[in-house]
């Protein structure tokens, strides 16, 4: 950015009047225009601050007129300027310099103390003395207490001695560029730790712990750096066009978890970005045809390319609760922070990982569209079981071996994944419960979507889960294998179409001779039964409560107490 403040002057700078604006060529740049017409023409060709002419410049402050004509010209000037006298007190000062002190009655004060003693940076830490005792102009920077920044010119003072004035100050608020400078230097500092490892690190480390670490270096200094929260990166598979979520914090399930593609329709703004390769800042989601909703009272978002040897190879997205929330200097900066990360990604060699990602989340996807027609086989078969108690033992030799073959297909599933990936690619997105086993858990709900969350969350996490529809259902899973292999724990909606939890729970306390691990899922609405509450008087674990629809955190942490519960 250019150090000089751009203005038009309408007359010559030759001419009488004008000889403060030629001793402050230095710090402005100053372009003569004959008449009022060909200012306004040369106005909006550039980027200047003001028009000024001798002419426009009568009306000064009473008790600063003894300058004459000369400081009727600086008070228009859109740069603080003072004069100073030989003991650095303020003999005259313009508007703009009143503005950047904050308050008019500072004639007769020091320099320094009108600015309210803001610290000498340099390069000059002495640019008043020096001036005086050389002669010759002199530039330095100040901060101010605010974190405000400024530049000073200082010169020797021409013919301007009307006031018994020595030097002429020139003060400009250069804030905005030193902030922008320092969040470009904590974005490069930021692009070098996203990988500060030495290779040897690098290469006894597991593909997953790459990413692990990868994703918790960027999450760090997006929001620490550049104040961002809701963050999401997704992976574009060249092959497929498929965008592959690597990072996804604060958004909503759903949304982290929707298939895009790099296409500019039907895909949202990461779609778009991805297929066009340009960063799209979203100012309003209402609005937007093509923003789709990252989570509940999203109003905008900033989108760029991952971009690697001028390809794009990924989409790196940011969401604000807030319309408007994000600037063109955001969309700069997150630019050139997704061009580190994108760095980062090949230093780790993660872009190899992703094949196996993309195969292991085909995997699942094959997993999560059997897993409740398996569910349904399981309650089928466990309901014909109970109509055959008491008839020949091989048919029930045969129902037992439906409801154990179809409880393996589950597994199978997973472990034809993990042969087909390499072995250090680990297929959860979170680790699995603390004493590394598989628990089986039952999930009872009414609402089909409910169900097949509760697989995609508790599946990654190496929990082995199957789901009822009704009271009865789960009762007669409860049964199936309460003597073999039981459940340990089963979540329950409050409400079912046939009982509620308390029933439920009563049946299931009736078939064991301990804990009852039963969890309760309850929406944020009030609980008219009191069902929960009964549910606590029976004996309910006082933790064991989770909101529907299920919040993750919350439901995880649940689920580990009461296994913990249990072990007591």
């Amino acid at each position: 950015m250019s150090a000089k403040t751009k203005i038009i002057f309408i007359g010559s700078l030759a001419g009488p009047g004008a000889e403060p604006l030629r001793f402050l060529g230095d710090v402005l740049d100053v372009v003569e225009v004959a008449d009022a017409d060909e200012a306004a023409a040369r106005f909006g060709e550039d980027d200047f601050a003001a028009i000024l002419s001798l002419e426009s410049a009568a009306n000064v402050r009473g008790e600063q007129s003894g300058a004459g004509g000369d400081a009727r010209i600086l008070e228009d000037l859109p740069v603080g300027v003072c004069l100073v006298d030989g003991e650095d007190r303020l003999v005259w000062v313009n508007a703009r310099f009143r503005r950047l002190c904050g308050r008019d009655d500072v004639v007769g004060q020091g320099f320094y103390a009108a600015l309210d003693s803001p610290e000498i940076l340099g390069p000059d830490f002495s640019p008043l003395h020096t001036v005086l005792a050389t002669g010759e102009p002199s530039t330095t920077k100040l901060q101010g207490r605010e974190k405000n920044f400024f530049q000073l010119h200082v010169s020797p003072l021409g013919s301007l001695r009307a006031l018994g004035a020595r030097l002429v100050v020139v003060v400009r608020d250069i804030t905005p560029e030193v902030q922008q400078q320092q969040k470009l230097e904590a974005i490069h500092q930021a692009g070098i730790e996203l990988t500060d490892l030495r290779p040897d690190e690098i290469f006894d480390m597991t593909v997953q712990e790459r990413i692990d670490l990868l994703k918790s270096n960027i999450l760090h200094h997006t929001q620490a750096v550049l104040d961002f929260n809701v963050v999401e990166i997704r992976l574009l598979d060249q092959a497929t066009g498929q965008l592959t979520p690597l990072l996804a914090e604060g958004l909503d399930f759903e949304a982290a978890n929707r298939a895009l593609w790099a296409r500019t329709y039907d895909n949202g703004v990461t779609g778009f970005v991805a297929a066009t390769g340009e960063g799209y800042l979203c100012e309003e989601t209402r609005e937007d045809p093509l923003y789709l909703q990252a989570f509940a009272g999203a109003r905008s978002s900033l989108t760029v390319p991952l971009m690697l040897h001028n390809q794009v190879i990924g989409t790196f997205n940011v969401e604000s609760p807030l319309p408007r929330a994000f600037t063109n200097d955001d969309l700069l900066f997150l630019e050139i922070y997704a061009g580190n990360v994108a760095l980062a990604l090949n230093t780790l060699n993660l872009l190899e990982a992703q094949g196996t990602a993309i195969l292991q989340r085909g995997i699942e996807a094959i997993h999560r569209a059997v897993a409740l027609p398996i569910d349904q086989i399981l309650i089928d078969t466990v309901h014909v079981l109970d109509a055959y108690q008491g008839y020949e033992p091989p048919i029930i030799d045969r129902l037992k071996n439906i409801l154990r073959n179809a409880r393996d297909i589950r597994q199978l599933i997973h472990e034809v994944g993990r042969g087909l990936a390499p072995g250090d690619v680990i297929p959860a997105n979170a680790p699995a419960p603390r004493d590394g086993e598989r628990h089986r858990v039952l999930v009872v709900d009414r609402d089909p979507e409910i169900l097949k969350n509760a697989h995609a969350i508790l599946d990654e996490r190496q929990f082995d889960v199957e789901t009822a529809q009704t009271g009865a259902h789960a009762v007669a899973m409860i049964r199936s294998c309460v003597d073999h292999a039981p459940y340990k724990i089963v979540i329950t909606d409050l409400a079912l179409p046939d009982m509620n939890a308390y029933d439920l729970f009563l049946q299931w306390k009736s078939m064991l001779s301990g804990k009852v691990p039963l969890v309760v899922m309850k929406g944020y609405g009030w609980d008219p039964g009191h069902v929960f509450v009964k549910c606590r008087e029976a004996g309910l674990h006082e933790k064991a409560l989770v909101h529907r629809p299920f919040l993750v955190d919350q439901l995880l942490q649940v689920i580990e107490t009461m296994l913990e519960w249990q072990k007591e």
